[in-house]
């Protein structure tokens, strides 16, 4: 649906964007990851056709952004960080100006109208003005115009910004629903939000994109082998370490800590490409006359993740 390849942009003497290369399939929702400056923004605006890239290539449903921007702009929905809309009109005046300029048909027209006021819960605000809505309610706002053409790829900058909790709720709701049979760009600062929402994550740093796939793989490839903490029912460290060493499953004791009395927490490093090392572990334990209090894979959070790819400065993991 969106391929790019070696996209490069440049303003004058600063060079935004170096050279990414991703590919988005129909019905990913992909979450754009990345601190002040790294290029996220650059990169929306040239997928939807608002400005040319420097070099290399866009491609929007196979069509090239700029040979045919036009066309490309048909195809995408995109709510800008900066909601852009008319503060003298309501809501229905603008989203019936919105539904014209896409050139949607009169009774077309309507039925879009009523159909994303529901979903983005405009219903009840339909007849204010743009002026007297709160920021959350002008959020709603932008998305809704986003959606009304319904384009097979939506492109979002922020889309929760100023909601109340309740209200992110129901739009990453939404979001996971369109994800279901459309393309999604999501650009946020929240993480949670990508955690809750994507299916992969890009994450970009200084132009480049340094980590690309799922946050499962990228910490696999950030960690480069699998952790797992094991809790057990005993005292002597040593002797334990000894016995999970010889385990099949383990490649390598990390640590073994004593927590309180019969209490050892031991870390573990696993041996690649294993189907249910879990139940090796149990196995060990249950013929070795150990007991299993806890055990649980370790994961990089996100925050882990992004912190690490854009401040120390690592690249090239996915």
């Amino acid at each position: 649906m969106i391929e790019v390849k070696n996209l490069k942009k440049s303003y004058g003497d600063l060079q935004a964007v170096k050279g990414v290369d991703f590919s988005i399939s129909k019905g990913e929702i992909v979450g754009l990851l990345g601190p002040n400056g790294a290029g996220k923004t650059t990169i929306m605006k040239i997928l939807t056709g608002y400005m040319f890239p420097s070099d290399g290539i866009a491609l929007v449903g196979d069509i090239n952004v700029v040979e045919r921007p036009v066309e490309v702009k048909k195809l995408v929905g995109y709510l800008p960080e900066n909601t852009p809309l008319y503060n003298d009109l309501n809501v229905l005046e603008y989203l019936s100006f919105i539904a014209e300029a896409h050139g949607l048909k009169e009774q077309k027209r309507e039925d879009r109208i009523v159909e994303v006021s529901k979903e983005c819960g405009l219903s009840k605000v339909i007849m204010r003005n743009i002026s007297e809505l709160s920021k959350g309610y002008r959020q709603r706002v932008g998305l809704a115009q986003a959606m009304l053409h319904d384009p097979p790829i939506l492109i979002l900058d922020e889309p929760t910004t100023g909601l109340d909790p309740n209200q992110i709720l129901e739009i990453r709701e939404l979001i996971k629903k369109l994800g279901q049979e459309k393309t999604v760009i999501l650009s946020t600062h929240i993480m949670q939000e990508v955690e809750a929402v994507c299916n992969k994550v890009l994450i970009l740093n200084e132009g480049y994109i340094v980590a690309k796939g799922t946050t499962e793989e990228i910490a696999r490839k950030l960690h480069g082998e699998d952790i797992l903490n094991l809790t057990l029912k005993a005292q002597d460290a040593q002797a334990v370490s000894q016995a999970l060493s010889i385990c099949p499953v383990v490649d390598k004791v990390i640590s073994a800590e004593q927590e309180g009395t019969n209490r050892l927490v031991v870390r573990l490093a696993l041996k690649k490409g294993l189907t249910l090392p879990e139940e090796a572990i149990f196995d060990w334990a249950v013929a070795s006359g150990n007991k299993i209090l806890a055990m649980l894979p370790e994961r990089l959070s996100l925050e882990d993740i992004f912190a690490k790819l854009t401040r120390e400065g690592q690249s090239n993991v996915g």
